[in-house]
């Protein structure tokens, strides 16, 4: 059985090709109208689109699919137990994050970290059942904040893995505040939870993961295909 799973971001989308549980294949693309050939010289025997805005319908028309072609929305049958109280504003990126984690480990809590255009934690117990967990600006974002805001701040676009603890410049300062800042939030967050859930898993994911792996304290098991992984959970669950 071959399947598709596209996962539609903040800032470009992503795809992976699964051969039965078997991720083969994956890519990055921009924009809806000019997909990989990859997607569109295929037929595929189910497929899932997610959203976190926009664009789902478009794609969805242009795939070409023998069996279940289904969109991740708030009422799709989900592999955990979903306690989220507004399910309706739920990302699709944060219950695939939390279903790829259930799956890697089952039978224990999860903490996810999602290091993308926001930084989403989200906490997945042992009982596989999904609490929810929080939004924070991404280190871009953040970035572009404190550029945009403010009248004389420059705009810092490179994340410099050896920042300074103490910036003796602005540039280094903002580097220091946004990035040492960041990581203390991901390391605190860590400790809370560890306090709350014994056995605890913490697991990173998305665009800036890597930048985090070698900063935050503890074991950290890093899955970038976290979510395209979910998200065929899901899908296989419906099928």
């Amino acid at each position: 059985m071959r399947n598709a799973a596209i996962d539609i971001g903040n800032t470009g989308t992503k795809y992976g090709i699964f051969e039965e549980d078997a991720l083969v294949e994956q890519g990055y693309f921009e924009g809806q109208e000019q997909l990989p050939s990859a997607l569109l010289n295929q037929t595929f025997d189910n497929a899932i689109v997610a959203s976190v805005g926009v664009g789902a319908q478009s794609i969805k028309e242009r795939l070409s699919v023998t069996g279940k072609l289904m969109e991740l929305t708030p009422q799709a049958a989900l592999p955990v137990i979903n306690l989220y109280k507004t399910p309706q504003t739920l990302g699709a990126d944060r219950i695939a994050a939390a279903v790829g984690a259930n799956y890697f480990f089952p039978d224990r809590n999860c903490l996810v970290f999602d290091a993308g255009t926001c930084i989403t934690h989200d906490f997945v117990d042992a009982q596989g059942q999904y609490h929810g967990g929080g939004i924070a600006p991404g280190l871009h974002m953040k970035f572009k904040a404190l550029h945009t805001f403010t009248k004389r701040l420059p705009l810092v676009q490179q994340i410099d893995y050896d920042f300074p603890l103490t910036g003796q410049s602005t540039q280094e300062s903002i580097l220091s505040g946004v990035l040492a800042g960041s990581v203390a939030e991901l390391n605190g967050l860590t400790q809370s939870y560890t306090e709350k859930a014994s056995d605890l898993v913490v697991i990173l994911c998305g665009g800036d993961a890597g930048f985090f792996e070698s900063k935050l304290k503890g074991r950290i098991f890093v899955i970038p295909e976290l979510v395209l992984i979910g998200l065929h959970r899901i899908l296989t669950h419906n099928v």
